[in-house]
């Protein structure tokens, strides 16, 4: 494990707290008889948890970035730098281990936001250290017409600029830029995922012609359909891209070590969900006729086979957006959940599932929940402490530092 971070010295920018974290023990997510398009999974209904098991956790959390604007994701280098993507802004800045910053990118032609979408997700590339490459998911404007594309970017060895080098994927729909996604993140064997929402259109989950609504999957260098997509040999060349459908608006995605790609996506006014992935697999989203949003988000009567979320927030949601899977024994108990980051419920959610996918329990830190208003996305450093973002706007946003105590 490499050196901790210098802790900063002023008690006003660190808040050490010592928390009583509440764990919920639940029933099965679901099993595998479940996944039937006739069963109906039993999930957790709601994101509180109960007192029947408690233990003493001691987080530290500070503010680490500060004068930030919808900062969206942010890809961690080697290096201890961290890449930041702001989503109005339309910037991508440079925050290096010294904690001095700078903006790499600014409003770099075609690009556009509007509603929900802008600059969004952000990832390094698996050998950045040797290649510089990272990967952008954004709204763009060509010739009239807008949508969402991946573009792979490259960092000079000084890690002072960057240059756009591909548009790996484009043809992405944006409408309003209402469910734009667009989450990216690696598996383990280098294959590039991205998180699409269904752009408000009702057809587009279900309509395999469509990239709206699904998880993609493609080669990173070449932008063509990752090898082992279900759908590869399909005359239709969007259809090559999928790996799953049947999606609201995709915000999370996580690989789970030695397992498989896990999704977070927003509800409507229910059932915010987090989503095991199965290749080929249809998480029934199906908001017809029209764009119907009192239709579950899970639609077993669908045709054929559908997958239940492993957990759903219920009614209310609290708009999940950002995972990522928690690493390093110093976080105890924290170690192996899925960490979640929450907009209107202003927490992070740790989420402890069997190495079959059955939901254990759900743990809310006090020290993270309505501390910083809403909570965007999460990332963790070599050193195993969280980035967490917040996403209130105008100017108000920070990055802040989570580390187990």
């Amino acid at each position: 494990m490499t050196a901790r971070a210098a802790m900063p010295r002023h008690i006003s920018r660190l808040a050490a707290l010592t928390v009583a974290v509440v764990f919920a023990p639940f029933s099965a997510a679901h099993s595998s008889a479940q996944d039937a398009a006739t069963a109906k999974p039993a999930v957790s209904t709601s994101p509180h948890t109960s007192a029947s098991v408690v233990q003493r956790v001691t987080l530290r959390t500070w503010v680490a970035k500060s004068g930030l604007d919808i900062p969206w994701d942010v890809a961690v280098l080697p290096n201890g730098a961290w890449l930041v993507t702001e989503r109005d802004r339309k910037r991508i800045l440079i925050r290096r281990p010294n904690g001095s910053s700078r903006v790499l990118v600014d409003n770099p032609a075609g690009f556009i936001n509007a509603g929900e979408t802008g600059l969004m997700s952000i990832v390094r590339d698996p050998r950045v250290s040797k290649n510089g490459r990272f990967y952008t998911c954004a709204g763009f404007r060509s010739r009239g017409r807008n949508d969402v594309r991946v573009h792979a970017w490259r960092l000079n060895a000084a890690r002072t600029h960057v240059r756009r080098v591909d548009t790996l994927l484009a043809g992405i729909q944006m409408t309003s830029g209402r469910h734009g996604g667009c989450r990216l993140r690696f598996d383990g064997k280098g294959r590039l995922y991205v998180g699409t929402g269904d752009a408000a259109v009702g057809s587009n989950p279900q309509n395999l012609r469509s990239l709206n609504g699904k998880v993609l999957r493609l080669n990173r260098f070449t932008g063509r359909p990752a090898t082992g997509n279900p759908f590869v040999n399909s005359p239709y060349r969007k259809k090559r891209f999928i790996v799953t459908y049947g999606h609201r608006n995709v915000q999370g995605l996580a690989f789970r070590p030695r397992s498989v790609m896990w999704s977070v996506e927003h509800g409507t006014y229910r059932d915010d969900e987090v989503n095991r992935l199965r290749n080929g697999g249809n998480y029934g989203w199906n908001p017809v006729p029209g764009y119907n949003e009192s239709r579950p988000m899970t639609d077993y009567g669908l045709p054929g086979r559908q997958h239940g979320a492993r957990w759903s927030s219920g009614d209310p949601t609290i708009a999940t957006s950002g995972a990522v899977w928690v690493r390093g024994t110093d976080w105890g108990r924290y170690q192996g959940t899925l960490a979640v980051c929450a907009l209107g419920g202003e927490r992070l959610l740790f989420m402890k599932f069997s190495t079959a996918g059955k939901l254990m329990w759900v743990a809310t830190p006090p020290a993270l929940r309505g501390t910083y208003g809403r909570l965007r996305s999460v990332s963790q450093t070599a050193n195993r402490d969280l980035l967490v973002t917040t996403s209130n706007g105008g100017g108000t946003d920070k990055i802040v530092r989570v580390r187990p105590h």
